[in-house]
Parts: structure tokens; C-alpha cells; sequence
């Protein structure tokens, strides 16, 4: 790669919004003075394009800049970190999931080959009793999934749901949950969360709600199966396959967790696309809505 195509890489994600970046990475908006974020690396200050650290370095601007700070990377990790996550224009960025047409895919925005769990038929038994003992989800609703791959156990016995892609649903990562008494979630190595998604409903449903984990997708569903739910994998804020969604005249909303990284995701999402509505959990998510509900 020459200079040229550098420069023309890093135009293409200066610009990304500095509150996008800081979402994505965790940041908290303070709720007191709403230019100030509680940051990874100390609060910081955001007036514009332009950022400005409380404690330690000179700022900057530019939403590189922001990550060459937050991250501690050069300015060539900074400008392929912001590709992969938040670039919506960047080549490797896909069409939305099972909306979308069959146009192969050769690039991830995952750290390399993905590498899917390998099932363990043995330990589904496992999986499906805490799915239902625990999170209160239906057995009727798990089944199905099992059967299409889309959901099962691996050699821990951990909960495996798988992101697709396109109309022949290929795999282009995982959501992994753990099942025993300790909290634990993770995605497989190499899953690209910018190529697809795990969803539950019926495809022709116009009624879409973007949830942050499958386990809340399946929940949002079982509460009301009209929707059709959609597991971002986190409170993403700019997702590269939600214009194309929205261009299609689902009737979308984002039903992230009730707290203050899902409800600051939101506030930005609703920013960046004024047609998605806010859906909020009446308690923290729609699994604790869900099992509230029994």
C-alpha cells in the first residue's frame, strides 16, 4: 500500500463522529455536562470534531486522533481499527444478513480466519436447560433453531448462535454464552459482526427490533412474535448494514439494554438514522422483561 492509498483510507474515517467511536468503545456521556465522557483512558471533552483530554495529552481531532488516544496504537492500527467497526463505506462492510442479496463476501471485518466452535451434540442438553430453566425462553422457539445450526453447544458447554449472512445464511461468526454459575460471553475469533447478525422471527415481518445479545433477540421475540429481532452483538450505534434495512421500509427500533451505554447507543443510533424509534426494556433488558413476566 502506497501513501496515496493510506491518505485516501484515512479521509474516508476522519470524519467518523467522535461520539460514534466512543460509544463503540464504551465511553459513558457524563449526565451533568453532556461534552464531558467517562473514557477507557480518563474523561475527556468533545466539542465538535475536536477532543480534549482532562488528564493526560494534548487532544486532538478527528475521530483517528480519538483512537490513536483512547487505544495507545498507531496511526495505521487507528485507521484499520475505524475501518472495521465503523466505516460504513469501507469495501469489506456487507449487505444486511438475510435481507440481503447473494453477493459473496471475501473480507471480514473479524482478526482473521473465523474459527467456529465445533459442536458437541452431547452438551446440548446442557445448553437448552439453561436456556429455559434460566432465561425463561421456550422451548418451542430454541427447537427450531437447533435444527437450522443456528444454535448449539460447544466442547464447554457454552451457548453457540451464530451470525449469517445472506439468502443461503452462511456463518460469519458467533455469539458464545456461558451456562454455567459464572457470567461469561464472548464471540468466536474471527467473527465479522459488520457481514450479518443473529436473528429470530419471520422474514416477511416489517417490524424489526435490534437487541444487544441473541439471548435478548429470542426474548424480544417470544414477548411479542410479530417482531422480527436482530442481536447486534453489543449497543453498536452505527451499524453498516442498517441504511440498506431502512431503505426497505422495515419499521425499525432499537431495543438496547436500559442503561446508560444502551441508552447513549440509541440516543446516537436515532442521531445517525432519524427513521429508527427507541424501544426501551421496561427493565434492564428484554430477557430480565421476560423473566419478569412469568
Amino acid at each position: 500500500m502506497n501513501f496515496d492509498d493510506f491518505r485516501r483510507r484515512a479521509d474516508a474515517v476522519r470524519g467518523i463522529p467522535l461520539e460514534a467511536v466512543l460509544t463503540f468503545r464504551g465511553a459513558i456521556r457524563d449526565p451533568r455536562d453532556r461534552a464531558k465522557w467517562h473514557t477507557e483512558r480518563g474523561p475527556l471533552s468533545v466539542t465538535g470534531s475536536k477532543f480534549k483530554p482532562w488528564q493526560q495529552g494534548p487532544g486532538g481531532g478527528g475521530a483517528i486522533d480519538l483512537v490513536i488516544h483512547l487505544a495507545d496504537v498507531s496511526v495505521t492500527t487507528a485507521v484499520r481499527w475505524l475501518e472495521q467497526h465503523l466505516a460504513t463505506s469501507h469495501p469489506t462492510v456487507g449487505q444486511p444478513a438475510i435481507f440481503a442479496s447473494d453477493t459473496p463476501h471475501t473480507a471480514a471485518d473479524g482478526d482473521g480466519e473465523l474459527h467456529l466452535p465445533v459442536p458437541q451434540i452431547h452438551l446440548l442438553a446442557r445448553v437448552r436447560r439453561y436456556l429455559t430453566q434460566r432465561r425463561g425462553l421456550s422451548g418451542s422457539l430454541l427447537e427450531p433453531l437447533v435444527q437450522s445450526g443456528k444454535l448449539y453447544a460447544d466442547r464447554r458447554g457454552n451457548a453457540v448462535f451464530l451470525l449469517v449472512a445472506g439468502k443461503d445464511s452462511r456463518p460469519v461468526g458467533a455469539e458464545l454464552r456461558g451456562t454455567g454459575s459464572r457470567v461469561w460471553r464472548g464471540m468466536a475469533p474471527g467473527t465479522s459482526k459488520d457481514l450479518g447478525f443473529f436473528w429470530i422471527g419471520d422474514p416477511r415481518s416489517q417490524q424489526i427490533v435490534l437487541c444487544e445479545s441473541a439471548i435478548d433477540a429470542i426474548s424480544c421475540h417470544q414477548l411479542d412474535p410479530e417482531r422480527l429481532c436482530i442481536s447486534t452483538s453489543g449497543a453498536r450505534a452505527n451499524l453498516p448494514w442498517l441504511t440498506a434495512l431502512i431503505a426497505r421500509r422495515y419499521e425499525i427500533h432499537c431495543g438496547f439494554d436500559a442503561d446508560p451505554p444502551g441508552d447513549e447507543a440509541a440516543r446516537l443510533m436515532t442521531i445517525l438514522h432519524p427513521e429508527v424509534k427507541r424501544l426501551r426494556p421496561r427493565a434492564h433488558d428484554w430477557n430480565d422483561v421476560l423473566v419478569s413476566s412469568r
